[in-house]
């Protein structure tokens, strides 16, 4: 596997991570108690912290990574053992 492959693959699994973390560990103001700003939406975060979820984002987007290569490489899960219908047999 090429690095350039490598470095596309950790760039999808990063934006999956960022996405996929996003709603975890936010408080809204309610929840926090503090006094909203008028016209504030009633889901804004009261401290979102980008740099903490980028850093989160970061550290599981390389372990995602390092075991899809590692898969790659050892090939622990192939394309027939995902096979759920049976529809590709051997050629």
């Amino acid at each position: 596997m090429q690095i350039t492959s490598i470095v596309a693959i950790y760039a999808l699994f990063w934006v999956m991570c960022a996405f996929l973390l996003l709603p975890f560990g936010v408080k809204t103001h309610d929840e926090a108690g503090v006094e909203k700003v008028p016209g504030q939406a009633e889901s804004a975060p009261v401290h979102f912290r980008p740099g903490r979820l980028s850093f989160k984002a970061t550290l599981l987007a390389a372990v995602l990574t390092a075991l899809f290569v590692a898969n790659y490489t050892q090939q622990w899960i192939t394309v027939e053992d995902i096979d759920l219908l049976g529809q590709m047999g051997p050629d």
